[in-house]
C-alpha cells in the first residue's frame, strides 16, 4: 500500500503542488463584490495546464479559505498570474482594512511516496494494512502496525 503510483487514484491525489489560503472578510458586502471577481477567477484557473482540484472552506463568521491542487508547483504558481487574481489580491490586500483584516497563503510540494487502498490502488484492488509503520526518528527497527507497543502513547 506504500506507493509512488498514483494514477489510479482521483486527480486530486495525483498533485504535486497544493495551495491552501484563507482571507478574514469584514462582511457580507465584501463577499458578495469577491464573488463578481472570484466566478471568473475559478473558470480561469480550472482551465490552466495542470489543474487538478480545488474546495472552498468557511470558518464563521466571515472567513474563506481554498485549497488548490495542481500537477506542478510552477502551473500552481501560473494562478498568481491571472488578471482575476491580480484584481482580487489588490482588492483585498489594498493597504487598508476596509475589505479584509487577515489573510494568509501557504504552498506545498507534496513527497512522491504515500499510500493507496482498494480500487484506488495501483498495483491491485486490495484493502488491506501496511505491516510497519513510517519510521520516525528515534525508531530502532520496524514498528509493526499489529503490535500496540508500537503506538504512541
Amino acid at each position: 500500500m506504500r506507493t509512488t503510483d498514483f494514477s489510479r487514484a482521483p486527480r486530486r491525489a495525483q498533485a504535486t503542488a497544493m495551495f491552501i489560503g484563507s482571507t478574514r472578510y469584514n462582511g457580507p458586502r465584501d463577499w458578495w463584490t469577491l464573488s463578481r471577481t472570484w466566478k471568473p477567477f475559478v473558470r480561469r484557473m480550472t482551465a490552466l495546464p495542470g489543474y487538478c482540484w480545488h474546495h472552498v472552506y468557511w470558518e464563521p463568521p466571515f472567513t474563506l479559505g481554498t485549497m488548490a491542487y495542481f500537477d506542478t508547483m510552477d502551473q500552481l504558481l501560473a494562478v498568481a498570474r491571472l488578471p482575476e487574481h491580480r484584481k482580487l489580491m489588490r482588492w483585498v490586500a489594498d493597504g487598508t482594512s476596509e475589505h479584509a483584516t487577515a489573510g494568509f497563503i501557504r504552498l506545498y510540494s507534496v513527497d512522491e511516496r504515500g499510500y493507496t487502498n482498494g480500487i484506488w490502488r495501483a498495483e491491485d484492488q486490495s484493502m488491506s494494512h501496511i505491516e510497519d509503520y513510517t519510521r520516525l526518528p528515534g525508531d530502532q527497527g520496524p514498528r509493526p502496525v499489529d503490535d500496540a507497543s508500537s503506538e504512541i502513547a
